[in-house]
């Protein structure tokens, strides 16, 4: 069986982890960066090769983009479905600091809270209750 982890391009993964971890409960695991590579060049020594965190129980991985530029779409969102209701209250209040809410949490006809935001990093999230999953 197969485990999906998402692993997210950023501009700076170490404040969007950080960012992650406190709105969410959690903590970064590991950050290997490219200056621990062999020869690597003195400009990239602080960004971040891989970086592995768990927030809200859920595993995260991360990298800088380095060769790439980012240019986020609408073609993937990511869900956190809770337990309560006031647990969904919490992380999507949180997450939408600094960002923009697309669709408010609120109860919908199949008898969940759910909601979208666009986080401050551009990451599209979707909040629900578990009822819904």
């Amino acid at each position: 069986m197969a485990k999906l982890t998402p692993y997210i391009f950023s501009e700076d993964a170490k404040a969007q982890a950080e960012f992650y971890t406190s709105a969410l409960g959690g903590e970064i695991l590991s950050v290997k960066t490219f200056g621990e590579l062999p020869g690597s060049k003195e400009e990239m020594k602080d960004k971040v090769l891989h970086l592995s965190l768990v927030a809200g129980g859920v595993p995260i991985y991360m990298s800088d983009s380095m060769f790439q530029s980012l240019d986020r779409g609408n073609g993937m969102h990511l869900t956190l479905a809770f337990d309560s209701d006031a647990e969904a209250h919490e992380a999507f209040d949180r997450l939408s600091e600094g960002g923009k809410v697309v669709d408010p949490l609120k109860p919908q006809f199949w008898g969940a809270l759910f909601g979208v935001i666009e986080d401050k990093f551009g990451v599209l999230w979707q909040v629900t209750t578990e009822a819904s999953a």
